[in-house]
């Protein structure tokens, strides 16, 4: 294959607690296609707000390469954030951001920097992938984008990816475009990449004390558990779910626990909270309003529920977080 002329440039966008995860899946792979192929066939270079340091979700700083307003010459820009993190300069930043779009470039985001991409109303029109453990904290702030559970999702020129192992396939596929399906191969053979995902393979989400994944759930319990998750705001009867399908209700019951190790009730209740948790973590809803959006009348029961669920009461988690969300630049969500 002949060499291209200009390599592919990408910038990466760090903001105070991303995933550095995110960001070591997608380096790695391109630093590998380079080295295998001999050529510089990807650059990359890491982008800051302002260029000062940042830290990432694990403590670790780094040290971008520019300033966002200094961006240029870029194929791609990548969000890497904590569904928290915030702008310094909200309106700098997302004039930036605009003018980079106008210029032509692909715009996208890793797990949790999806929130400031949306925030910077570039997402209007696209669909986007969102981590399953951000779903609820990313509909409630943004009802009005479509939130999908593709674990990789690309939408003209909108990348999103939901977590880092889903990053790393995105750049495979990056590469493979550019470079060949041979070269692919070898960068994944390189990490020993088990499979690479296809660009409509859903994410894979835990199943509550099973220590399986959602996928693994005989046909009617991941019906049932379907159902539960289009009805988490007006609580539906497990009676009428075993109806829907086509159980009684006590053959439910004994599948579900044999499926789960819960019975159905009690993990329906363990969907809604962890719904309502996202919400506690992610977003600045009060506690009343998370209440309500999970099918409790009011804070009261659902705050006990929690406790139990989680070990800690939804104020005291708010409250122990609001000392780490002000080091990420984040708002403080309202008690």
């Amino acid at each position: 294959m002949a060499q291209a002329a200009v390599p592919a440039r990408l910038g990466f966008l760090l903001m105070e607690g991303f995933p550095m995860a995110c960001l070591t899946s997608a380096i790695e792979p391109l630093r590998a296609a380079n080295e295998i192929t001999g050529r510089r066939e990807f650059q990359w270079r890491l982008v800051g707000e302002d260029g000062t340091p940042v830290r990432s979700s694990a403590e670790v700083r780094f040290d971008p390469d520019m300033a966002l307003a200094d961006a240029e010459g870029l194929d791609y820009l990548m969000v890497l954030a904590s569904p928290t993190s915030r702008f310094e300069n909200p309106r700098r930043a997302y004039g930036q951001l605009r003018w980079l779009d106008r210029s032509g470039i692909v715009l996208g985001a890793f797990s949790g920097g999806i929130f400031p991409l949306a925030r910077s109303g570039l997402m209007e029109g696209y669909r986007c992938s969102v981590h399953w453990c951000y779903e609820a904290a990313f509909k409630a702030e943004f009802p009005e984008i479509t939130a999908s559970g593709s674990a990789i999702l690309r939408d003209r020129r909108r990348y999103t990816v939901s977590g880092a192992g889903a990053v790393f396939d995105l750049m495979l596929r990056l590469i493979e475009e550019r470079l060949g399906r041979d070269a692919m191969t070898e960068v994944a053979c390189w990490f020993q990449h088990p499979f690479v995902r296809d660009e409509d393979a859903s994410q894979k989400v835990p199943v509550a004390k099973l220590g399986g994944t959602d996928d693994m759930l005989p046909g009617p319990i991941r019906e049932a558990i379907r159902i539960f998750a289009e009805h988490i705001e007006d609580p539906i009867q497990i009676s009428d779910v075993a109806s829907a399908v086509d159980l009684s209700e006590r053959h439910l019951e004994r599948c579900f626990k044999q499926a789960t190790g819960q019975s159905p009730l009690k993990y329906y209740r363990l969907m809604r909270l962890k719904k309502a948790r996202q919400r506690v973590l992610y977003s600045t809803d009060t506690i009343t309003e998370i209440a309500q959006s999970v099918g409790y009348a009011s804070s009261t029961p659902m705050a006990r529920h929690y406790a139990e669920a989680f070990g800690v009461n939804p104020h005291d988690e708010r409250r122990r977080l609001n000392g780490l969300r002000g080091l990420a630049g984040a708002m403080p969500p309202r008690d």
